[in-house]
């Protein structure tokens, strides 16, 4: 448990956390696509039918 400080010697910190920031915007760019493509969770098409602004 005490050795785990030792990662940080082989991995560069700097790339290990922007590697993990662009892979987490990716996730979360997916996940939103993949929301919106399903007709029971597009928050786009909820809105417009609770409004009465239905697109054309």
């Amino acid at each position: 448990m005490s050795n785990f400080y030792k990662i940080w010697l082989i991995f560069d910190p700097r790339r290990v956390f922007v590697a993990q920031g662009v892979f987490l915007f990716l996730l979360a760019a997916m996940i939103h696509l993949v929301l919106l493509s399903n007709p029971s969770y597009n928050w786009f098409e909820i809105a417009a039918e609770k409004y009465d602004r239905v697109a054309d």
